[in-house]
């Protein structure tokens, strides 16, 4: 899959938000009908999805539109509507609240019936955001549960209200940790991780709410790149850059992984099997860590294709 380092969230009722996302530098841009849309805006906002999905030139980015929960009376309607007006021009379609493995068969199952009824050339991803204590516990099952989910997401304020939190910030989005040792979500964080990668699935972070502090968000966005996330939702294009920056692999990190496999390389060609690399042996996990780290270079252009090429053959 393109990387999903920044998943920027847009209400579904602006149109003119819609194509300012567009032209960011976001990877993913995600039409919203949930949270951000008020009840009496529900169905203007489908309409302009519809729209926006048609017309707007969205520079090759991945687009996800998210529906309302299917508790509600409004998610099965978002996901017929949009998709059988505009599915082929969809990426993923991302479900709210997840928590049970039966709210994402049932998806699946009602794009099966689309996409055969359509003839969609292209199959239509899921991303299953888990959001509830429920959520967390039915989650390996959840990420195993059809073949169309690419990311589990962490829904960190629905998450704190499940568990009966209470308000510990304004936004509801986690950035007050004062009266925690340590980090507060180390324990959800890794679960969700171990559960999306387990299933070969893309782990994507919950957004930081204070959008202007941007040192505490680079902060959050570290830690979870650092427990394995491959990206996070970002709910300003402010926040863009410096996520973006978070989840590219550095200079450093580049160097180091061409460093290795280089070695591997030169290792093979002479029948080895034994390779070190500055003083320190590299064993396979070592490899595939550089692979994963070469390859998303190439694809963000940071690094020539013909590397990985030299290195498959």
């Amino acid at each position: 899959m393109k990387p999903r380092r920044t998943i920027l969230s847009v209400p579904g009722y602006s149109e003119k938000m819609h194509q300012k996302a567009g032209q960011s530098t976001t990877d993913v841009v995600m039409l919203d009908l949930e949270d951000s849309v008020t009840l009496a805006e529900k169905e203007r906002a489908r309409e302009n999805v519809i729209r926006s999905l048609h017309r707007i030139d969205w520079n090759q980015r991945t687009v996800t539109v998210r529906i309302n929960g299917l508790d509600t009376p409004l998610g099965y309607q978002d996901l017929i509507a949009v998709v059988e007006a505009a599915g082929p021009n969809i990426d993923a379609v991302v479900v709210p609240k997840c928590d049970h493995p039966g709210d994402v068969y049932c998806v699946s199952r009602l794009l099966d019936g689309i996409e055969r009824r359509l003839g969609f050339e292209r199959p239509i991803g899921i991303e299953a955001c888990i959001e509830s204590a429920e959520g967390l516990s039915n989650m390996k099952r959840t990420a195993k549960a059809s073949n169309r989910l690419k990311t589990l997401v962490f829904g960190i304020a629905d998450y704190s209200a499940s568990i009966g939190l209470g308000l510990t910030s304004i936004s509801g989005h986690g950035e007050d940790n004062e009266d925690y040792p340590g980090h507060r979500w180390n324990f959800e964080l890794s679960r969700l991780v171990m559960a999306a990668k387990a299933a070969g699935l893309m782990a994507i972070d919950a957004p930081y709410g204070e959008f202007n502090n941007k040192p505490a968000m680079v902060t959050a966005a570290k830690i979870s790149r650092a427990l394995g996330f491959d990206g996070k939702w970002a709910i300003h294009p402010n926040q863009l850059e410096p996520i973006n920056t978070v989840f590219s692999p550095s200079a450093r990190e580049i160097d180091r992984a061409v460093k290795v496999l280089d070695a591997v390389k030169k290792a093979r060609d002479k029948g080895h099997g034994a390779v070190a690399v500055d003083g320190r042996m590299v064993d396979n996990a070592t490899v595939r860590l550089a692979m994963q780290a070469v390859e998303t270079a190439q694809h963000l252009g940071l690094l020539e294709p013909e590397f990985c090429m030299k290195f498959y053959q």
